[in-house]
């Protein structure tokens, strides 16, 4: 708590602050994930869900379930609660919440085009599309030769548009430019959303930023990982890391000339945070890299809970945690 800035958030931010604390005891405990792991069958998951808050979302779905299904629904009682709370949000906090949005406008952005590149049917790569993501014009992103087009045919129009000017080129759309398009969106949208935390000031500038900085190291660690042995150049790596972050900047140089595995390791070793992370790996291991790092993700997102009159609790993040570790 910051100064005087519990005595005003209660008028336009207690009573989300409030919703999302209730959202946060309706989360699966850790008897529901042990009932769980006991299921056999769809319908025994559905059966033990039905006890939950997302019984609901379930209770009129025939057999045979899908595990499509399942995911579907769960994901439409996050959705259905992140539009009640924009609805009644007021500026700051109706630009906060849009700002979680744009992530999965990019990731969507990244699926249609990598999907039509592929020759899948446009319709099935929609159904795939994370709902939060979804804007007016995506159904278009598949007309797109090159950049300059996606740019000037579908994107223009989005909240997108400022991030994607460091994307446009005459270049085509191959799957190595379209990962380079994912990172520069992902870049610029997270250097965008860490200023506007700061501008925010007190305590949703202070935890927020944290988790955002850890977002951008997470992002430069996968970077690496991914281009070694790829024709990315050490200067192609630092243009898609971002300029802020505990790695920022001595670590991104290591990172960037890092050349395996060990390399990245020994780099992330000297910062303390990361450490814990590094050290569930053995020598030459990445595979269970993205698993530590999402452990940590969800340790710090429940350290967001325990402060009180802040933003950063109200994007339903750790719901969309829980939802992530239901069993296919």
């Amino acid at each position: 708590m910051y100064g005087f800035e519990a005595m005003t958030f209660n008028i336009h931010g207690g009573y989300l602050e409030a919703v999302v604390r209730g959202h946060r005891s309706g989360l699966l405990t850790a008897a529901d994930y042990n009932n769980l792991c006991q299921c056999e069958t769809l319908d025994d998951i559905k059966m033990h869900l039905s006890a939950t808050e997302y019984g609901p979302y379930l209770q009129n779905e025939p057999s045979p379930l899908y595990t499509t299904t399942i995911v579907e629904k769960c994901t439409l009682k996050l959705v259905d609660e992140y539009k009640h709370m924009l609805t009644q949000a007021t500026e700051p906090l109706s630009t906060f919440l849009e700002y979680i949005r744009y992530g999965h406008m990019i990731d969507n952005v990244v699926l249609i085009v990598t999907g039509t590149l592929h020759e899948r049917d446009v319709q099935e790569l929609l159904e795939k599309c994370h709902p939060l993501g979804m804007f007016d014009s995506i159904a278009s992103l598949a007309v797109a030769q090159n950049m300059r087009e996606l740019y000037r045919l579908v994107l223009v129009d989005t909240p997108l548009a400022p991030y994607f000017s460091e994307c446009i080129s005459s270049e085509d759309l191959d799957d190595m430019n379209i990962e380079i398009m994912r990172n520069t969106l992902y870049k610029a949208y997270l250097e965008d959303f860490y200023r506007f935390c700061q501008k925010l000031g007190g305590a949703t500038a202070e935890i927020m930023s944290d988790l955002l900085a850890f977002e951008a190291d997470r992002r430069a660690v996968n970077i690496t990982i991914n281009s070694i042995g790829t024709e990315l150049t050490r200067d192609d790596r630092r243009k898609l890391y971002s300029n802020f972050g505990l790695l920022y900047p001595y670590g991104q140089e290591e990172l960037a000339v890092c050349e395996d595995i060990d390399q990245v390791r020994g780099a992330m070793e000297k910062y303390p945070p990361y450490q814990s992370i590094f050290s569930k790996l053995t020598y030459g291991e990445s595979q269970i890299l993205d698993k530590a790092f999402y452990e940590e993700e969800v340790k710090r997102l429940c350290l967001a809970f325990e402060q009180q009159v802040r933003f950063q609790e109200l994007p339903i993040q750790i719901d969309s945690c829980a939802m992530r570790n239901l069993p296919d």
